[in-house]
């Protein structure tokens, strides 16, 4: 087994692979624990949702770098979602279900009705569960995930006291003169930019998963907020890496099997945490 990984990681294309998976999984579990906390960790489906039904727009009009269009408009719908606050007429919540389920119908359609391909299923399946589109990836797509995940990760460190304090009471920092709705913006933007990269990794309808389950994970173990963020990073770096490597020996779904590595590390430390507070006891 070991002789068969080092010959396929000869390969660039697997390679590439890796190391956008390990750079993805390090920005979904950064803002994975600020979206837990906040409960608003539904919004990673709802805008994954969103970048299929774009990106079914991209690929009708023929766009050959598909996030000039894709990347904007999720961010766009992130803002839009941020701003349904308690006084619109639709609450956030089903503001998020009605933009989610219109977005992934009308990707569908605009899929089935213009495609030009002789394996629309394929297609879909691929853009849904990103099946094999992680070992599709070109190096200019690496460095672009590259550079976009610096970015996350250079801005969670430089607003880490900010995004602290809207996290756990929003209502005492913007009492304490911070601007909280600014830093929930950027939060919103962050969170659409990581929907965009992760797309290839697992696919649309397995984004969330990547963003909640190492925080859930992280917070079974760890009660600080530095301590479960980093908990939750090295959770998701581990099931990512080891989910692709999975993937390529066994053949399987490469978005499924980090997901599954994602919920077995989940329930592993749900009885972790059982043991330790009885323990305690």
């Amino acid at each position: 087994m070991l002789e068969t990984l080092l010959l396929y990681l000869e390969f660039p294309f697997v390679r590439y692979a890796i190391i956008t998976a390990v750079l993805i999984a390090v920005c979904a579990s950064l803002l994975g624990v600020t979206l837990v906390l906040k409960r608003f960790s539904f919004i990673g489906d709802g805008l994954s949702h969103v970048a299929f039904g774009v990106l079914a727009v991209a690929a009708v009009l023929n766009l050959s770098n598909n996030m000039l269009l894709v990347l904007p408009v999720t961010v766009l719908c992130a803002i839009l979602l941020l701003r349904t606050g308690k006084k619109a007429k639709v609450r956030g919540d089903a503001a998020i279900a009605m933009i989610s389920v219109a977005s992934l119908a009308i990707g569908y359609m605009l899929m089935n009705v213009f495609s030009t391909s002789s394996n629309l299923s394929g297609d879909v399946c691929s853009s849904l569960f990103g099946s094999t589109s992680i070992l599709t990836l070109s190096a200019a797509e690496v460095w672009m995930c590259a550079i976009l995940s610096i970015v996350v990760v250079v801005l969670f460190i430089v607003f880490y006291n900010k995004i602290f304090a809207v996290t756990f009471d929003e209502d005492f920092a913007k009492a304490s003169g911070l601007h909280a709705d600014a830093y929930n913006l950027l939060i919103a933007v962050i969170t659409a930019v990581i929907i965009v990269v992760a797309m290839n990794l697992v696919g649309s309808l397995l984004i969330s998963a990547l963003i909640v389950f190492p925080a859930l994970s992280a917070m079974r173990l760890f009660k600080s907020f530095k301590a479960v963020t980093v908990c939750a990073a090295v959770i998701s770096v581990i099931c990512s890496l080891g989910g692709i490597l999975v993937s390529i020996l066994t053949g399987t779904p490469t978005g499924s099997t980090i997901v599954v590595a994602d919920a077995v590390v989940f329930g592993i430390c749900c009885l972790l945490g059982i043991f330790r507070g009885s323990s305690q006891k």
